[in-house]
C-alpha cells in the first residue's frame, strides 16, 4: 500500500479492502487495491462480470454488428452500381447462441480466469450486507475498515397501470430472445432503446418506438431529430411528446395505450419492451442502517472522491446512478479503491468523459452541449457542418449525419464536439483529446488530420466556425 502503512494480517476474515460487487467496477477497485499490495475481498452475487459482458454491452453490440451487416447488404445495390447483394435472418436462434458463446468466453477470460493471478484478492459468492466494522455474507463477517460498494444497477420497470400483466421485455430479457416476434413496441427513447429498436427492426421485427419527449433527449436536438428521421427511413415508427396511460393483453399479444395531445391512442405488437432507465441493486444491502445516504431513485450519493456519506465506505459505478457507462464505472472504481487506500487524494472527473450510442449512423459526443455551455455563461459560438461536406462520406456514399462543435467565442477554445456519423464512435476521441488539452478550434483546424476519414470531419467542422469548406480543394487549409 503506498500510503506507507502496512497491510492488516489476513487471518481470512479481515482485509484491507472488501469490494461488494464483481462487475466491472468491482474487478477494477479489486486489482487496483491488490497492485498496492493490499489484502482485499471480492464478493459477487450471481453471474460473475456484472452487466457489461453478460447483458450489455458485449451481447448488444455483436447483435447490433450481424444485423447492421444485414441492412448493408440489402441497401447496397441503392448506393453503388453494379451490384446485387441481399441478406436476411435466417435462423435467430444460432445468432443468439454465436453472441452467448463470445460472452461466455469473454467472461471467463476476463473476470474468472483473472483471479487466480492476484494472490491477495479472496473470491467470496453470496448475498452482502453492511455490518458494524465490515461487511457479513452468508452469515460470515469480513471484517475491513474499508469497503466500496460496486453492485451496478438493472432494467427499472416503470410505473404504468397494467404492466406487470403484459410479461413485458426488458434489455436483458429482449437480448436473449431465441425467437423473433412479428412486431414490437419499444418504449424509451434514449440510448438503450433506441439501439434495440434498431436491432430488431433489421432483423425483420415490425417495431414502433415511443418516447415522452424527443429522441435521445441528452443529445444535441439537431443529432436527435435527423437520427428519428434515419430511423424512420428503415421503416420504425417514431412517435414522441407523449404520455404512457396503460398497459394490457391484446389477443395477439399487448395493447399499450399512450396520450398524445390530450387524446388516447392504442398501439398493438406481439411484444413489448420496456427501455426506461435503470435501478440501482441496493436491496438488503443495510444501507439505512449502515447511514449511507441515497438518492430518491435508491441510487448511492457519493462525492468527487467517491466516499459516501459514511466513513470508510465508497461507491462507483451504475450502483451510483452516474455517467452509467462501463469505462466510467471502472474509472469510478480505481478512484475509491485509490482513495480509500491512500487519502481520499483524488477526484472524479468526467469533463471529457466521451459517449457513445451504437446506432447506425452512431452517435458519439463530449464536453458540453451548446445549452450547457450557455448555462456556464460561456459566448457561446457553435458550428453544424452535414456530412456531405465530408470526402470520406461522399466516397461511401452514405451522407447521413452532421457535425457540431461548440466553442467559447471569446478564448476561442473548444467546449463541446458531437457527432452523428456511421463511424462517429472512433472519432470522438480524438475531440475529447483536444478539449482535455485546452485547444482552441483554430488549433484544431490547423491540425493533420489523414484524408478520407470521418475524423477529418472535425477539422473541417472547425473549420467551418469562419470559412465556407465549399470553396476548399479537398485536403486545403
Amino acid at each position: 500500500m503506498t500510503d506507507g502503512c502496512t497491510p492488516a494480517p489476513n487471518n481470512d476474515n479481515h482485509y484491507d479492502l472488501v469490494v461488494v460487487g464483481a462487475g466491472s467496477a468491482g474487478f477494477s477497485a479489486a486489482i487496483t487495491a491488490a497492485e498496492q499490495g493490499a489484502q482485499v475481498a471480492l464478493i459477487g452475487h450471481g453471474t460473475i462480470g456484472g452487466t457489461c459482458v453478460n447483458i450489455g454491452c458485449v451481447p448488444s453490440k455483436t447483435l447490433i454488428r450481424a444485423t447492421e451487416a444485414v441492412h448493408h447488404a440489402n441497401i447496397a445495390p441503392t448506393k453503388f452500381d453494379g451490384l446485387e447483394s441481399s441478406a436476411r435472418v435466417t435462423d435467430w436462434a444460432a445468432q443468439i447462441a454465436q453472441k452467448d458463446a463470445l460472452v461466455a468466453s469473454l467472461r471467463q477470460a476476463k473476470y474468472a480466469d483473472l483471479l487466480p493471478a492476484y494472490n491477495n484478492i479472496a473470491y467470496r459468492e453470496g448475498p452482502a450486507r453492511l455490518v458494524e466494522g465490515g461487511i457479513e455474507v452468508n452469515g460470515r463477517r469480513l471484517a475491513s475498515e474499508r469497503v466500496i460498494i460496486a453492485t451496478g444497477a438493472r432494467p427499472a420497470m416503470p410505473a404504468l397501470p397494467g404492466i406487470g400483466d403484459v410479461s413485458p421485455l426488458d434489455s436483458t430479457t429482449a437480448l436473449a430472445l431465441s425467437k423473433l416476434p412479428r412486431s414490437m413496441i419499444v418504449v424509451g427513447g434514449g440510448y438503450v432503446g433506441t439501439e434495440l429498436a434498431q436491432i430488431f427492426a433489421r432483423a425483420g421485427v415490425a417495431v414502433t418506438l415511443v418516447f415522452r419527449s424527443r429522441l435521445l433527449p441528452e443529445a444535441e436536438p439537431e443529432i436527435g431529430q435527423a437520427l428519428a428521421s434515419y430511423l424512420a427511413d428503415e421503416g420504425i415508427t417514431i412517435i414522441g411528446g407523449l404520455a404512457y396511460d396503460s398497459a394490457r393483453k391484446a389477443k395477439d399479444g399487448v395493447e399499450l395505450t399512450i396520450n398524445r395531445n390530450g387524446s388516447l391512442e392504442t398501439l398493438t405488437a406481439e411484444r413489448l419492451l420496456l427501455a426506461t432507465g435503470r435501478t440501482a441493486n441496493v436491496e438488503n444491502l443495510g444501507l439505512v442502517e449502515a447511514g449511507v445516504s441515497q438518492a430518491s431513485s435508491g441510487a448511492i450519493i457519493v462525492d468527487d472522491r467517491m466516499r459516501t456519506s459514511k466513513a470508510g465506505i465508497y461507491a462507483a459505478g451504475d450502483v451510483t446512478g452516474k455517467d452509467q457507462f462501463v469505462y466510467m464505472a471502472a474509472y469510478g472504481a480505481k478512484l475509491a479503491a485509490k482513495n480509500a487506500l491512500n487519502s481520499n487524494s483524488l477526484r472524479y472527473d468526467n469533463t471529457t468523459m466521451p459517449a457513445v450510442v451504437f446506432t447506425d449512423p452512431q452517435v458519439a459526443s463530449v464536453g458540453l452541449t451548446e445549452a450547457q455551455a450557455v448555462a456556464a455563461g460561456h459566448a457561446v459560438r457553435t458550428s453544424v457542418l452535414s456530412l456531405d461536406n465530408v470526402p470520406r462520406a461522399l466516397a461511401a456514399r452514405d451522407t447521413r449525419g452532421l457535425i457540431k462543435l461548440i466553442a467559447d467565442g471569446v478564448t476561442r477554445k473548444l467546449l463541446g464536439a458531437h457527432i452523428l456519423a456511421p463511424e462517429g464512435a472512433d472519432s470522438i476521441q480524438t475531440a475529447a483529446l483536444a478539449i482535455r488539452c485546452g485547444l482552441t478550434i483554430d488549433e484544431l483546424s490547423e491540425m493533420i488530420f489523414p484524408y478520407l476519414t470521418t475524423v477529418e470531419g472535425l477539422k473541417l467542422a472547425a473549420q467551418t466556425f469562419d470559412r465556407d469548406v465549399k470553396k476548399l480543394s479537398c485536403c486545403a487549409g
